[in-house]
Formats: C-alpha cells, structure tokens, sequence
C-alpha cells in the first residue's frame, strides 16, 4: 500500500497528547539509560564513575515512576485501533508480533528499573533520588546476591534495547516503505 505522500490519519486514531509526551519522554531516558549503562560499564572506578552510576540510577527511577504512569494512563485511555488499511494489509504474524513486542517492552519498563535498584540495594549502595531523597533499600546488603542480580539487570536491559530497536525498525517500515500513516498515531 505504497503512496507518493505518507497519509495522515483523523484525530480520533491518534495516541491522545500525554500518551505521545510519556512515549518520547521514556523513549529519550531510555536512550539516555542504554548509553550510559554501556559507557560506564567499562569505566575505571572513580568520582566520575560514582557520578554517572548515580545519574543512571536517578533516571531509572524516573522510567520506573514514568512507566507506572504510563501504564496508569494507557488503562485508562485505550489506545486507538490499528487503521483498518493497516490491519488489512498487515500479515497474522505481524499482528502478533505488533502486540507481543509491546507487552514486552511495558514488562521490561518495570523489570529492569527494579533489577537495578535490587543490584544497587544488595550491592549495600542505596538510592539516594537526586541526591536529597532516600529511597528504602528492599533488599539487605548481600554481595552474592548482587553479584547474581548485576549480570540478570544487564541482561534485561539488553533485551528491552533490541525490544525498542525492534519497534523502531516496525515503525520506519511503515513510515518509510509502506507509507501507511501509522507512525502519524504517535507524532
């Protein structure tokens, strides 16, 4: 279903306006999170590694908070269906996938933040959010323990970016190849 111009779509098949704010604003964290997470990684220890591990997990909570918003708000306000041309045209398979992919993702939004603060907790490094407001440490100082969550947060993390690289790469074929209008529900 390809087309010279890419087609708009009616307001009512649109993604209400805090829908589409939260989904950029998670988006943009969540690109902020992945590259601080790799880039620290491999980081010697120092007040700059101390500084961007504190950062990270500042923003973390923010996507744990963000995400509970999220979720709040999308069950709440349902999300506009797929454009009948869209589900006409979109293969069983991919339909699936379209909702298997955001199930996950929402999933992940909530696990990987709570995998960090669990890692951080056992680690006996508590969250300190912004540097003003101490968050409860839900599980004791445990090194073993933290030793075994660390791999499992990075794990997911991982998983939740080749989830959004999924998406993306979703949304650019209906954008870019088949011209279809169904990013225009979130712009």
């Amino acid at each position: 279903m390809s087309s010279a111009h890419t087609k708009t779509l009616p307001d009512q098949a649109r993604y209400t306006r805090t829908a589409i704010a939260l989904h950029w604003l998670l988006a943009l964290l969540l690109i902020g999170l992945a590259g601080s997470g790799v880039y620290m990684a491999n980081l010697p220890f120092s007040p700059a590694k101390l500084k961007l591990i504190n950062w990270h997990k500042w923003v973390g909570i923010c996507v744990l908070a963000l995400s509970a918003l999220r979720l709040l708000w999308r069950l709440t306000h349902r999300p506009p269906a797929l454009p009948p041309a869209v589900l006409e045209a979109m293969p069983g398979w991919q339909r699936v996938a379209h909702h298997g992919v955001h199930a996950l993702m929402y999933l992940l939004f909530f696990a990987v933040p709570l995998a960090g603060w669990a890692y951080s907790s056992a680690a006996g490094f508590p969250i300190v959010l912004f540097g003003v407001l101490p968050l409860p440490d839900w599980l004791g100082a445990d090194k073993a323990l933290a030793a075994g969550i660390k791999p499992l947060h990075a794990l997911l993390a991982m998983a939740l970016m080749a989830l959004v690289a999924l998406h993306v790469a979703g949304a650019l074929k209906h954008h870019l190849i088949d011209r279809d209008g169904l990013l225009s529900r979130m712009k």
